[in-house]
């Protein structure tokens, strides 16, 4: 594996908050990467650890320890770490923008939903492609402005049992928040940004959040759709090539559900169905069946990448381009 590589890994496999002299010494110790002759392997692990957090890189945070130097862990794992370790810290989420290569026209719209399946993984989101032509009116193309592209489902993980099953007696709609995705490869004019936003508007009705997404937008654009997110709540997606490096522009306002436009779309799509069907059997699952649950519901979604290479990889074969063209 790469250096990145065996960074992520040391990271899952020490868990909580550590620094760069643990995370090396876990690579040596289970031959994850192979230094040579290397004379400051600790040195060159500090750096990769860094270029995360300049990158803006989602996956791994870092907090500034008392006596000097820096805390890391995966993001995904703040929530178990504990509010008394991270209590009062600072998290560094620092980025560093790069504009895009020039555009390269071969790749289809859809071959981002791998990279948006994958951003959305890092951050808990359980995400799922709705083919609008799979769905019973599927020939009649008025349905893009009914289906979204993609759906995701985010639960609420309490770090006690208790306090899980106290919030399911009280009110189960708290424990699980659904989003809906709308894709676009680039919009570059303000006419292509209101058709894409309004497209986004008509296909998120029914849901808790709804986001538009773009590979890449104009940044002639950014004023226009700040006013049109606080008019309408649609939150607003950059994604990037590396998806972990991908950013919320413009958060989106809550919704309640709407149960009648889901129920619409579970007779429409058998996709949207099942994902529903998956929720709720999670949702309801007894404690010692969840995990079983939990595991059907991963492998229905869509596929993630698993490390950086896969990403390289599908971005070349794809011709999606990325930062360092």
């Amino acid at each position: 594996m790469t250096i990145k590589e065996a960074v992520l890994r040391s990271l899952e496999d020490l868990g909580g908050l550590t620094n760069y002299l643990e995370v090396c010494n876990n690579i040596i110790a289970k031959k994850y990467f192979d230094f040579g002759a290397a004379k400051t392997p600790a040195a060159t692990i500090s750096a990769a650890l860094g270029e995360y957090i300049r990158n803006g890189d989602t996956r791994v945070k870092r907090i500034k320890q008392e006596g000097g130097g820096y805390g890391y862990y995966l993001t995904k794992n703040e929530e178990t770490i504990g509010l008394d370790v991270l209590s009062g810290a600072t998290v560094s989420t620092t980025t560093v923008t790069t504009k895009k290569a020039d555009k390269v026209a071969s790749y289809n719209e859809r071959d981002l939903h791998k990279l948006l399946s994958s951003y959305l993984k890092n951050t808990r989101i359980y995400s799922k492609t709705i083919f609008h032509e799979e769905s019973k009116t599927g020939i009649d193309n008025n349905q893009i402005w009914t289906h979204p592209d993609m759906v995701g489902i985010q639960f609420l993980k309490l770090q006690t049992k208790e306090s899980q099953n106290f919030l399911k007696a009280i009110n189960q709609v708290d424990t699980f928040k659904i989003s809906s995705y709308e894709i676009k490869k680039e919009i570059n004019s303000d006419s292509e940004l209101k058709k894409a936003f309004f497209q986004a508007v008509s296909n998120s009705s029914w849901a808790n959040f709804g986001y538009l997404v773009a590979f890449e937008f104009s940044d002639s654009l950014t004023e226009e759709m700040e006013r049109l997110n606080q008019a309408f709540g649609i939150g607003v997606i950059e994604l990037n090539a590396n998806p972990y490096q991908s950013k919320v522009l413009f958060q989106p306002k809550f919704r309640n559900l709407d149960f009648k436009t889901i129920d619409k779309l579970c007779k429409m799509n058998e996709k949207f169905k099942s994902f529903i069907v998956h929720t709720e059997k999670l949702m309801t699952a007894d404690e010692k069946y969840v995990p079983g649950a939990e595991k059907e519901l991963d492998e229905f979604c869509d596929d993630y990448f698993a490390n950086d290479t896969e990403v390289e990889k599908y971005c070349k074969e794809k011709h999606i381009p990325t930062d360092q063209e």
